[in-house]
């Protein structure tokens, strides 16, 4: 690899909805070979599955949310369960994409929404700001408990209850093939990764890893980090890659 160009970059993620992303950008810039291929799958929880939590939506003020499934799949179950979704519900999103993203559902506008700087723990400060809301996470089974761990040291009332679950995906057509980057972004494609190819191994392969979590996960399975974001030089996954590639042809 040190002294071949970079050809080729298996993405963990689903093939973007418009061709006007920067990933495809990219793959015009390096003439890269750029497949995209979720390694976890989704799967929504049941209405009736949902039940035998005993969680009371409308018990609670307001709603955290800390990505598209949680959105997805909140509205989803408020629908299945035939519950009206009170006007002066607060909603407290991990950052500006995902409070962009409840337009699809309200008029962000007219209701309170609450953005965070990109990481649940960043949201810290404004629960602090509002300490006597009843909390409600709506998340999956494969989480992190930052959010639970805080909530319970500062004796809000909070709830967290399972909207969705995550699977591994299948990757056994991946078997014999190979990429100079793969790019992870969640522990859980970590998970995937070792569910499907239990004697993986790194070699040349370069990794990418987006956010503290997913890199931990990465550290904690022996692979080397060759390339990370966020940072302040490189604040996405993109701009991480870009500049990674331009240093290495640049060096060869």
């Amino acid at each position: 690899m040190k002294n071949a160009k970079i050809k080729s970059i298996l993405i963990s993620q689903p093939r973007p909805e418009s061709i006007k992303s920067p990933w495809f950008d990219l793959e015009k810039k390096y003439k890269l070979k750029m497949d995209f291929r979720p390694f976890i799958l989704v799967e929504p929880v049941a209405g009736k599955e949902f039940r035998q939590q005993k969680i009371n939506i409308l018990d609670h003020t307001a709603i955290i949310l800390n990505s598209r499934n949680s959105v997805d799949n909140f509205f989803r179950i408020c629908t299945d369960l035939k519950i009206e979704v009170p006007i002066d519900l607060k909603y407290f999103c991990v950052n500006e994409s995902i409070a962009n993203y409840l337009s699809k559902y309200i008029q962000v506008r007219k209701r309170k929404v609450f953005v965070g700087k990109g990481t649940e723990v960043e949201l810290f400060p404004l629960f602090k700001n509002h300490p006597t809301e009843k909390y409600l996470f709506p998340c999956s089974d494969w989480r992190k408990q930052d959010i639970e761990k805080f909530m319970k040291k500062n004796k809000f009332q909070f709830k967290e209850a399972f909207f969705y679950k995550i699977k591994s995906a299948d990757l056994s057509d991946l078997t014999h093939v190979n990429y100079d980057i793969i790019a992870f972004f969640s522990p859980a494609d970590i998970r995937s990764l070792y569910e499907n190819f239990p004697e993986f191994k790194q070699n040349a392969t370069l990794i990418a890893g987006f956010g503290a979590t997913t890199i931990k996960a990465m550290l904690d399975a022996s692979l080397v980090v060759n390339i990370q974001a966020p940072t302040p030089q490189t604040p996405s996954m993109i701009t991480a890659v870009d500049k990674h590639i331009e240093a290495h042809h640049k060096a060869l």
